[in-house]
Parts: C-alpha cells; sequence; structure tokens
C-alpha cells in the first residue's frame, strides 16, 4: 500500500478533504503538520514523529502554516530537502517558495507582463504617502498573509499619514501598496482554478456589501461564475510563471479597464470548487498524484 504524506492543518477542513479522498483510493494517507517536522542532516533525513518522511511514496502539500509568515519559507526549505532526496512533493516546493512571500509572487506577474492593479513597495513613509495621494485610495497589504489578514485601506487626506504609520509600526516594515480597484459587473473577485496547468473552473467570491473585501472571513460568499476565454488564458499565462505547481488558483479582478491578476495561490482552495462548482477537488487532486506515482 502507497503511503502519501499531506501537509495541512491538523482538524483543518481541506486537509481533511485530502486525507480523506486518498483513504478512499486504498491509499495509507499521513496527516503532517509541519510544526512537528525534524529534519536530520546528518541522516539527510526528514521526520515526522516516527514517520520518515523522505520514505514516502509522495508528499501533497495543502497548507504549509495557518497563517503565512517567513516562518512558513523555512519549512518550505525543509520540504526542499525532501523533494531532492528523490520524494515527489506536490506543488513543486520551489513554486510553492515564491508564492509565500506577495512580493516575491506579484514582482515575477508583472517582470512576466502579466496585468496588475497599480502597485507601489516601499519602506519610507513619505513614498507611501505620495502613492496613496496618487491613487486616492489604496488597500495596504501584508508580505504574509491570506483572506485579506491584517490589510487595510487608507485613503488621501488629512488622517493618511498618521494610518501609515498605524500600518507600519504594526510590523509591516516593507509596504506594499496597492490602488484600490473598482469592479466591473458587481463586487467579484475570481478564482481561476488550475490542476496540473490545465484549466480546472473558476468560482468568484461575492462579497456582502458590508466590507471593502470579498473574502468568506468577512461575509463574501462563493458563487458559480463562467469566465470568457480571455480571462482563462490571462489565468492560464499568470500560473504559467510557476511551473511545478500541480494545484493553484489565480486570484482576477475584473475592472472597467480589463482584468486583472491579484496573486497566484501558493496552495489553492477546495471549498470555492465544491460550494460553487460542485466540484471534488480533493479527490481530483488525489487523482493527479497517484496516477504520477504509480
Amino acid at each position: 500500500m502507497k503511503r502519501v504524506g499531506v501537509v495541512g492543518i491538523p482538524k483543518g477542513w481541506s486537509t481533511l478533504q485530502l486525507v480523506d479522498a486518498l483513504a478512499r483510493r486504498g491509499v495509507s494517507p499521513v496527516l503532517i503538520d509541519m510544526a512537528r517536522a525534524r529534519l536530520d542532516l546528518a541522516t539527510r533525513t526528514v521526520w515526522h514523529a516516527e514517520v520518515e518522511m523522505t520514505a514516502l511514496d509522495a508528499v501533497i502539500v495543502k497548507k504549509i502554516a495557518p497563517t503565512y509568515s517567513p516562518d512558513a519559507l523555512d519549512r518550505m526549505d525543509i520540504l526542499r530537502f525532501v523533494s531532492a532526496m528523490g520524494t515527489p512533493v506536490f506543488s513543486d516546493p520551489d513554486s510553492m517558495y515564491r508564492l509565500i512571500d506577495r512580493l516575491s509572487c506579484t514582482t515575477a506577474l508583472r517582470l512576466g507582463d502579466i496585468p496588475m492593479p497599480s502597485t507601489t513597495i516601499t519602506e519610507d513613509v513619505d513614498e507611501a504617502l505620495a502613492a496613496v495621494e496618487n491613487y486616492g485610495r489604496a488597500v495596504f497589504k501584508p508580505l504574509y498573509s491570506s483572506k485579506a489578514r491584517g490589510m487595510t485601506v487608507i485613503e488621501a487626506g488629512n488622517a493618511a499619514r498618521e494610518e501609515i504609520e498605524d500600518f507600519q509600526a504594526a510590523g509591516n516594515r516593507v509596504m506594499y501598496i496597492q490602488r484600490m480597484v473598482s469592479h466591473a459587473g458587481g463586487h467579484l473577485d475570481l478564482g481561476v482554478s488550475f490542476l496540473g496547468g490545465e484549466y480546472l473552473a473558476t468560482y468568484a467570491r461575492q462579497g456582502d456589501g458590508n466590507s471593502w473585501d470579498t473574502t468568506t472571513r468577512t461575509g463574501g460568499r462563493y458563487v458559480p461564475y463562467e469566465p470568457g476565454a480571455e480571462i482563462v488564458a490571462l489565468a492560464e499565462k499568470a500560473q504559467a510563471l510557476f511551473p511545478g505547481m500541480a494545484f493553484t488558483c489565480v486570484d482576477v479582478v475584473e475592472t472597467p479597464d480589463g482584468a486583472a491578476i491579484y496573486e497566484v495561490s501558493a496552495f489553492g482552495g477546495f471549498r470555492g470548487l465544491l460550494d460553487a462548482c460542485g466540484l471534488d477537488a480533493a479527490g481530483l487532486y488525489a487523482d493527479y498524484v497517484l496516477e504520477r506515482i504509480a
């Protein structure tokens, strides 16, 4: 019987969906919490309790940590070692590494000529203030976050400098500042999903009108959405900049000036595809991995 590790969050919904999908396919799944992983350089092995990760048939990374932080990059380095020792890791750790840090992800997107909302990165408060005055209204984003955690909207005006200083003092020395964009056709953000680089489906996150963002954490909900061919092509081009991503979701926004990309996800989500599209993404992902290690 094959043994496949699932890196994720103990009791996390998506993690357990993947564990169950593997078990239903006759595989012995091993749930791995990277907080308990141990890299032994002397023996060139990686362990999770009594399980040798470097001896598993494969490792699937569903979630590296409950919240993103620079610590997640250290965990990813351990998974790089697992991969280097010959254990297949899905997705490729090098690609995931580049996507965890928002700045690393989006600079790669712009270098790849992917359209994005206007963005400024700086450590200087005066430069940040100038960006806000230029944009009129801007979203300040931590370099490590998901579901809009830690993000704040700052508008040009008398209070802007103090709000910028507060954001930086909250642990955001490097400030990632993005122009607030208008949504075309409703308060929707799109999740364009790919499996093995092939288009899978698209769901939308629809805001409830009470928050500037559309995340489910602040009242948004998943709804079905059928994108045009140009949006799928744009998202496909964006995710192709990170080869080796087995399963990912590209965040797209439709603006009056055309579609733009926010980011490419390091891990991708199952819930939106299930709720909005009726797709068992966990099962599809399990099948994809098992086909490649058969």
